[in-house]
């Protein structure tokens, strides 16, 4: 992977890969102290043959004290394109899902995207997700990230609010959600040093919570709970989730890593049911991601769902533009898939 050569993007890269060093390091302390022994698999993935960057993925392993766990970092850059209005974007993408109905789920995005112009943003996401909500969970996600955050918390927790409410089911995706995009101080190093000081604090306030509840072992009502919970986690991302969507129509290098927040099971009559409740716009897709999953019940979503789903994703928004506007937001949207100007939607890209 060549990677790119701004001073900016090398920075941010260093930032996103010390805290996926942090955080796998400190998931698989929770899994050790559960006597897994198995580390996170690394996977690696190139874009345009690692011309244009590409990303590291650590999954945690099958079978785990994880359902699923996917920590990526990425940096895509279009150094030699200077037609590009898009010059870098670095990531860490990271979401979990543990076994135990106990352990709530976990989603945390942080990046930085630099114009060819110079001017540059970030992205700071963190939300607790879980599927038997704990209130003193949520107050310690909630009040670790406020104490990093300053005065930024309030409008950040608004917009995350806003972006993962679900109005279709009438309720959010997690308990409390933190969202700043578009973020820019006028001050790099200062931005990057909030950003570095949320990610190190969600990891230890998450690591904690799920230190606690990860061993427990779930009801059958417990399990039945989670399980909803996954079909609704997953039915939010593939209907709603602007970056997802985003990701999927700028490239389709790394459909699998994209897709990476999907739990490992749903029940699709469950989420079928919920077809009445959608915009008529959105009932085609709906339809088209259920026909993708196997009949068995509960569901498996496999990487080859994953890829299918993929392309059902992408395939639909090609032909219905207009949905895109039914799609999570906050008060700022940010020009994902103009940024990658000069290439067709669906044609081979990355942020």
């Amino acid at each position: 992977m060549v990677p790119a050569q701004s001073s900016r993007a090398a920075a941010t890269l260093a930032l996103v890969e010390g805290l996926q060093s942090r955080f796998v390091g400190a998931l698989e302390n929770v899994a050790r102290s559960h006597e897994e022994v198995r580390g996170f698999a690394e996977v690696v993935w190139d874009r345009d043959e690692g011309r244009h960057g590409g990303g590291r993925r650590l999954v945690a392993p099958t079978g785990s004290v994880f359902d699923r766990g996917s920590i990526n970092v990425s940096q895509v850059h279009y150094d030699d394109l200077p037609s590009k209005r898009l010059a870098s974007a670095t990531a860490l993408s990271a979401i979990v899902h543990p076994r135990s109905p106990h352990a709530p789920s976990v989603h945390m995005h942080f990046s930085h995207t630099e114009m060819r112009d110079g001017a540059g943003y970030w992205r700071m996401m963190a939300d607790l997700n879980p599927a038997l909500p704990v209130a003193s969970d949520t107050q310690r996600f909630a009040e670790a990230l406020a104490r990093e955050s300053g005065v930024l918390y309030s409008m950040a927790a608004t917009e995350g609010d806003a972006y993962f409410w679900i109005p279709a089911l009438e309720r959010h995706r997690g308990v409390t959600h933190f969202y700043l995009e578009s973020h820019d101080s006028g001050d790099f190093e200062a931005d990057k040093a909030l950003a570095e000081r949320l990610g190190g604090a969600a990891i230890s306030a998450y690591a904690e919570i799920i230190g606690r509840g990860a061993g427990r072992s779930g009801s059958r009502d417990e399990q039945a709970r989670q399980l909803a919970y996954h079909t609704l986690y997953f039915f939010q991302v593939l209907t709603l989730d602007r970056g997802t969507t985003s990701g999927l129509l700028v490239h389709d290098q790394n459909d699998v890593g994209i897709l990476g927040s999907l739990p490992s099971h749903v029940d699709p009559d469950l989420l079928a049911s919920w077809r009445p409740r959608l915009d008529p716009l959105q009932r085609p897709l709906l339809d088209r991601i259920v026909a993708q999953l196997p009949v068995d019940r509960p569901a498996a979503v496999c990487e080859d769902v994953k890829r299918a789903l993929a392309r059902e994703v992408r395939a639909f928004y090609r032909d219905n533009r207009d949905a895109l506007a039914l799609q999570a937001r906050g008060s700022v949207v940010p020009p994902t898939v103009a940024n990658h100007a000069g290439q067709p939607i669906g044609a081979a890209s990355n942020e």
